[in-house]
């Protein structure tokens, strides 16, 4: 008797992050980290600037619509929030898709804790093929549009790139 082969297994999704910032360029800095792990779980927290974070783009606010008023009565300190990222994303490749502007403003919230961060920050153009990375732009819309986000915030922002990656067959190497 001979047996059927097995099911392919099923790909898990990537787990991804988003930052969102004071601005752009050399002296913006995090203001919010989201992500979403592979099962689906998110987390989301602002983050209270550091003494010498004082940039603060106006139109980068009216993007994201968090007040830095609210970040200083809100907002955790970098040291709690880079110790929460080491908690649930250690030995995760995590992927994002501004990684350029992702891994700086992360480097200035584990530079401001002083701790190395537990994962490693991939970008999404790694898990995709060029023609399908072109068409990551509209399946994200897609999917923003079906779950009707329409706040321009870390976790949703996480959330609606890891679904467009499944859509698109992304699979996570580790």
């Amino acid at each position: 008797m001979t047996s059927a082969p097995a099911p392919p297994a099923v790909a898990t999704l990537p787990c991804v992050l988003d930052v969102e910032a004071s601005g752009f360029g050399r002296a913006s800095y995090p203001i919010e980290v989201g992500y979403v792990l592979p099962d689906g779980r998110a987390r989301c927290t602002l983050i209270r600037p550091a003494a010498g974070w004082t940039h603060w783009d106006e139109r980068a606010a009216g993007v994201h619509g968090i007040a830095r008023e609210t970040l200083e009565r809100c907002g955790r300190p970098a040291a709690e929030v880079a110790a929460m990222l080491n908690v649930d994303l250690a030995g995760r490749t995590v992927y994002c898709d501004g990684w350029a502007h992702d891994y700086a403003w992360l480097g200035a919230l584990y530079e401001e804790a002083g701790v190395p961060p537990s994962f490693r920050l991939e970008t999404v153009a790694r898990l995709l093929d060029e023609a399908t990375l072109a068409r990551l732009g509209d399946t994200r819309r897609g999917v923003v549009g079906e779950l009707g986000l329409q706040r321009h915030r870390a976790s949703s922002d996480a959330r609606a790139l890891q679904l467009a990656l499944g859509r698109l067959g992304a699979v996570p190497a580790d």
